[in-house]
């Protein structure tokens, strides 16, 4: 099946998979500050070589980013959380893994491992010898959660992610070809490579997660992108085109891929701000579910996906499908589900608009009140069962009431 369209208080993941997809529409959309739940983690930050004894034994230098207590340089790894996910990420040309901060601070936070393999960052790289080497950190780092002696003894998942922008993202499908253990591939703006990329998608059936910008004129999507998610062999895949989206704006701000990219056309139509907003959007919830098994997070990606004016979208499935369709309660202030709720509350702003959230009980008294963007899960598990009264307030001043249930 292909699936087309053109077009102060604790928050938590919500708990329950009872989103109604026929009730979620445009408002559905998760920002990139407001994650899926309060990011739990620090950033812990190590430097560490590789070397692979079946490539003559090449180095690997390696810069890794890993769930923390407390941020710094070779601080231990979070004492909670369990073992984290490792996500090996790939460079785009003469790029380097400074340029890729806004992934790391995304992504690392919310409990997964990122290892960036600094290699091939000259002007004649080897796209086969990167992919080679974007696999083997993943299994480096793996190893050394078995590694009693070692900084992750302990904190390493087996499950785990190949993700690139530009040539690296290329490289990643090379990544993922060379080893099957590999559990998803995610990558951004992804370039052809001399070891063909295209060729080796067509040998991949993990799940998958392509983006492109539709104004990306440096590997336009037509040449590059469109033709990977074509040639997978993913039952579970997906692509994602950011309108007005550029190339080098997935990353941070790049000297040598902006001179690249202003020599083209057509210019980036959105801020880079905003483009890293819409890849977050699909990012994180996307690598908590193929990695995590968080199918809250699976319900997140799919209602945004599909009602979401910021993207064109190709896709294979749905990630997590609700099993029940309990009512959203909804107003032209916003919208609030599950209704009835038991747990938790998803409460999604009126056209991504700052807002202000109040619920209040049967007598009329303000039991929760926040202010947010786009979405936040509302942790309600204190709250008596009965009647309750919400009130959403944007900064346009639109207002939006209704009635909820706790069972």
């Amino acid at each position: 099946m292909k699936i087309m369209k053109n077009n102060s208080l604790q928050v938590r993941p919500v708990s329950t998979r009872s989103a109604n997809r026929s009730c979620i529409f445009s408002a559905c959309l998760l920002f990139f500050n407001v994650h899926l739940a309060a990011q739990p983690f620090e950033v812990g930050h190590t430097a560490l070589t590789f070397t692979d004894p079946a490539r003559n034994n090449r180095s690997v230098p390696c810069e890794i980013y890993y769930p923390a207590d407390l941020a710094g340089d070779n601080v231990p790894l979070a004492a909670l959380g369990g073992a984290f996910p490792v996500v090996s990420f790939g460079h785009g040309f003469v790029m380097t893994w400074e340029a890729y901060q806004n992934i790391w601070e995304a992504v690392v936070p919310e409990g997964f491992i990122l290892v960036f393999p600094n290699t091939e960052t000259s002007f004649s790289p080897s796209h086969l010898d990167f992919g080679l080497d974007l696999a083997f950190a993943i299994g480096q780092v793996q190893s050394l959660g078995q590694d009693a002696n070692s900084l992750f003894y302990g904190k390493v998942a087996a499950t785990s992610c190949v993700m690139g922008h530009s040539m690296g993202g290329g490289a990643s499908f090379l990544a993922a070809q060379s080893d099957t253990s590999i559990s998803a591939i995610a990558t951004l703006a992804p370039a052809e490579t001399s070891t063909s990329a295209i060729l080796a998608a067509a040998d991949l059936q993990i799940p998958a997660l392509i983006f492109a910008g539709s104004n990306d004129c440096v590997t336009p999507p037509g040449v590059h992108q469109l033709p990977m998610y074509d040639a997978l062999s993913s039952e579970c895949k997906a692509y994602v085109s950011i309108t007005g989206g550029s190339h080098c704006q997935m990353a941070n701000n790049n000297l040598l891929c902006n001179i690249g990219e202003a020599s083209c056309t057509p210019a980036p139509a959105i801020s880079r701000a905003e483009q890293h907003l819409i890849v977050g959007r699909y990012l994180l919830p996307w690598l908590k579910f193929q990695l995590k098994g968080d199918c809250p997070a699976g319900e997140v990606f799919d209602a945004a996906i599909a009602t979401d004016p910021a993207i064109t979208y190709q896709r294979t499935c749905e990630l997590c499908p609700a099993t029940n369709t309990e009512e959203m309660a909804s107003s032209k202030g916003g919208r609030v589900y599950p209704n009835p709720f038991n747990e938790t509350l998803q409460v999604i702003a009126a056209d991504y608009l700052p807002s202000e959230f109040s619920l209040f009980d049967s007598m009329g008294r303000q039991v929760l009140r926040q202010n947010f963007s786009g979405t936040f899960s509302a942790d309600t598990r204190r709250l008596a069962n009965g009647i309750y009264f919400f009130e959403m307030k944007s900064q346009h001043g639109t207002q939006g009431k209704g009635k909820l249930v706790k069972e």
